[in-house]
């Protein structure tokens, strides 16, 4: 599934899939991680997303199962289009 969503790479021995995305300054990439955040909400599963000035990372695993699973990727594409 990983083909299907661009930009994501599996980390933590291919428990994990994660992307950083770029930003031109601090705010853009609070924007982005508070809109990730709501759609993460909406589907209640919930990645861990670290920010600073010009980036923004997105983790996402199933915290149940300790890997990942099927709504990982769907959130990804998600979050992609965003």
């Amino acid at each position: 599934m990983l083909a299907d969503i661009e930009h994501w790479q599996f980390t933590d021995n291919t428990t994990k899939i994660q992307r950083t995305f770029n930003f031109s300054n601090f705010m853009e990439a609070q924007e982005f991680a508070q809109k990730v955040g709501h759609i993460a909400e909406s589907e209640n599963h919930h990645p861990d997303i670290c920010y600073g000035w010009g980036y923004c990372t997105v983790t996402l695993y199933t915290h149940k199962i300790g890997g990942l699973h099927e709504n990982d990727f769907i959130l990804a594409a998600k979050i992609n289009r965003l």
